[in-house]
């Protein structure tokens, strides 16, 4: 679950199955009780049917971490972090940067920084179409050390300049579980 809608999806759909859960979170659920193999079965279905999955692969439960951590840090996270990312993300996930970039890069064909690029530009997409923030505040508010850096990022993901897509151009805004 890397959105708050997956979040909501997975408890009214423990709540069809008559299930109660003890604590919910991005990415994690815990039930109390017990759990039948058919239990699963139907709920990895109801889950399978909207787009998501049930996991119990240690590897895959981490990278659904690692990219509720980055969601999080992108989308909610205001203060800029006191130290690195990877410093961070092996602090709150207790294994090592190179073991996580290893096993997140395998799986998703993507190094765990080319995601964290992808996301502040969806993030940078969304604050524009807002036209609330310029483009030094939302430099500001996604961590970055200037708007040049911002904007060069930007141009190079996307293929046009900030200006281009704020003026409409192109919106090509996705889902955060597309990027």
């Amino acid at each position: 679950m890397v959105s708050y809608r997956c979040k909501l999806l997975v408890i009214e759909e423990l709540k069809k199955m008559g299930l109660c859960h003890t604590a919910i979170d991005l990415g994690e659920v815990e039930i109390s009780g017990g759990f039948t193999s058919a239990q699963w079965d139907e709920l990895d279905r109801a889950l399978r049917f909207s787009g998501l999955e049930l996991m119990e692969d240690k590897q895959k439960m981490i990278i659904e971490q690692i990219k509720v951590i980055v969601i999080d840090v992108i989308h909610q996270l205001e203060e800029p972090l006191k130290v690195n990312f990877s410093v961070y993300l092996s602090g709150k996930l207790d294994y090592t940067y190179a073991y996580l970039t290893t096993i997140f890069s395998a799986s998703e064909g993507c190094t765990i920084e080319q995601f964290i690029i992808r996301h502040k530009i969806e993030r940078e997409k969304e604050l524009l179409v807002y036209d609330e923030l310029t483009l030094t505040e939302i430099a500001f508010k996604l961590h970055y050390s200037s708007v040049a850096h911002l904007c060069t990022q930007f141009r190079k993901v996307t293929g046009i300049t900030s200006s281009e897509y704020k003026k409409g151009i192109v919106n090509s805004r996705r889902a955060l579980e597309e990027v």
